[in-house]
């Protein structure tokens, strides 16, 4: 059988995690044409669930169009553009009404277009004589989609990633094309927190107030709970209670952590799963993971690395400027330690907690964490 604890973001709503009401009120957004901004820690579902939505959209709103893209790894305007029109191209497939005209704006472009020989996917490359070229291609790729006379919704995921890009005026642009469409609904899906709220909640950014925000917590004890045993049950694997509650205290309820370590016990095999075999598996990835966590410690400044470990041996910080904390690990000054928070959530190394009482601090990698614990 399968695994059925999927490490990739998402395969059916099967193996789909709770999630429920966040799904409800992202679906109730796009039935009403609300842009939204979806943001998280890393790793904690946000793809997934973008996917899951889109699952459901397929299966009870066939009136709705969806296109989905990873701006991730994209470092320009150009770049954008690509994704855009490649994802339109996925969604609307040649020799469909819309498809066939999308494909002769393409054309329009003189492009060189071509599709993997391994995964079929569309690969496209736009040339450009002037800045201005970009930007009306840009335009003319939204005012397209928003002509075609149904509801298209467009998740734009890693958003934060326009802010690396050279063009000054990308959030300008985007923000100008997007609010003047009427068939189009936006989800701006994030992992660096700090960035994307300075895009959608600074006043003085053009995404100012544009959106609704949605953020993604936790999954419950209870519902997670609840989904590991009947994975493994299914699977006819007999995993007890205390060996659940292990899991789900180890991992902190983080999504990637929580179905790896699960992925990991289902893949070693063992029919009946207790507490030390829970353990066996978390020794496992911690040594599988000690390469990489050594280069991190090569990445990073001494200050940085004895920070990261005192964060590990506290679990959560809550007062990270304070004497006692200053004082027990022999950090410094409380200016030092800011600076110290700064580059570490930028590296995407440190977590920060937003509270009505304050920011508390954790280190994003749960199985980093606990390495640190050790040292």
């Amino acid at each position: 059988m399968d695994n059925p604890f999927i490490i990739k973001p998402y395969k059916s709503k099967e193996l789909f995690c709770d999630r429920e009401q966040e799904l409800k009120l992202m679906l109730s957004n796009c039935l009403n044409y609300t842009d939204m901004t979806l943001i998280s820690q890393r790793r904690l579902g946000k793809t997934g669930l973008i996917m899951r939505l889109f699952d459901e959209i397929k299966e009870n709103h066939t009136n709705i169009s969806t296109i989905y893209i990873d701006i991730l790894a994209s470092r320009q305007i150009d770049d954008f553009i690509k994704l855009l029109a490649e994802g339109a191209i996925r969604t609307f497939k040649p020799k469909t009404s819309i498809g066939d005209k999308f494909m002769s704006l393409i054309k329009s472009l003189r492009p060189q277009l071509s599709f993997d020989n391994i995964t079929g996917e569309p690969q496209l490359q736009l040339t450009y004589n002037t800045a201005k070229e970009k930007e009306y291609t840009l335009r003319g790729l939204f005012e397209f989609l928003d002509q075609q006379g149904t509801h298209i919704v467009i998740a734009i995921d890693e958003f934060q990633q326009i802010r690396e890009y050279p063009e000054e005026n990308m959030e300008a642009l985007l923000r100008t094309y997007i609010q003047h469409t009427h068939n189009l609904t936006f989800i701006f899906s994030g992992s660096k927190k700090h960035l994307m709220t300075d895009i959608f909640i600074n006043e003085k950014k053009p995404f100012y107030s544009s959106t609704t925000f949605v953020s993604l917590d936790k999954i419950s004890s209870a519902s997670y709970f609840s989904f590991i045993k009947r994975l493994f049950t299914q699977s006819e694997r007999n995993i007890s209670d205390d060996a659940i509650n292990f899991i789900l205290e180890w991992t902190c309820r983080h999504t990637y952590y929580t179905q790896q370590l699960c992925h990991t016990i289902f893949a070693n095999g063992d029919s009946t799963i207790d507490t030390d075999t829970v353990k066996d598996a978390c020794n496992q990835l911690l040594n599988q993971g000690e390469y990489t966590y050594l280069q991190y410690r090569q990445m990073l400044t001494p200050k940085q690395w004895n920070f990261l470990i005192a964060v590990a041996k506290e679990g959560i910080v809550s007062k990270a400027t304070s004497a006692e904390f200053l004082s027990k690990y022999k950090l410094g000054t409380p200016s030092t330690v800011t600076r110290l928070i700064d580059s570490l959530r930028e590296k995407g190394l440190l977590n920060d907690n937003l509270r009505i009482d304050g920011t508390s601090y954790s280190i994003n990698d749960v199985f980093l964490s606990h390495w640190l614990e050790r040292l």
